[in-house]
């Protein structure tokens, strides 16, 4: 039994759970949304006492780390159901912005033309300033991957930092060749 499995995910008065059994899913509805699970074999997923308990079912090496993993999974969907997530791009660079528009995200990165994101469903992109994007959800992994798709569009370059980064994010600069 590995020691994230040992933990009970505690729910909150405001989150339904509802554990469907002939489909393998996992269901959780909270005030800010529904979030689904598929369930694997390998585990076996309870709720007493106002908590959710992942055990694993099998002795094989697997079964043990994946219960764990399902654990964080089901911990992650109680903290998106109740409170959301919420990821923060901070554009540097001249003439680099971004405006969100309807269900589109319009960027400007120095390149020849501009660029339109497609929003996905279920997320929310504003755009506070012209140099911020905050991108909000329930799903944690739909945030991050939305992220990591804003910022792989033009990555921080190493010699001005010049791109899309993550607020806070640090970029060591190089230094530029000198001539000898």
């Amino acid at each position: 039994m590995s020691r994230i499995e040992k933990q009970p995910v505690v729910l909150p008065e405001a989150v339904e759970v509802n554990i469907v059994d002939a489909e393998n899913l996992f269901k959780m509805k909270g005030p800010k949304g529904e979030l689904s699970l598929d369930l694997i074999s390998d585990i076996s997923v309870a709720i007493e006492d106002g908590a959710v308990k992942v055990t694993s079912n099998g002795k094989t090496r697997f079964s043990k780390a994946v219960a764990g993993t399902y654990r964080s999974l089901i911990q992650n969907m109680v903290i998106g159901v109740t409170e959301g997530y919420i990821k923060e791009l901070e554009l540097i660079g001249v003439g680099y912005r971004g405006k969100s528009q309807g269900k589109t995200l319009n960027l400007t990165l120095g390149f020849s033309h501009p660029i339109n994101y497609e929003i996905p469903e279920g997320i929310e992109i504003s755009t506070p300033s012209q140099t911020e994007i905050t991108i909000a959800g329930i799903d944690k992994q739909k945030v991050g991957q939305v992220a990591a798709e804003l910022r792989a569009i033009r990555p921080p370059e190493p010699y001005k930092g010049k791109g899309v980064r993550y607020k806070g994010e640090h970029i060591t600069l190089k230094e530029t060749k000198k001539a000898v």
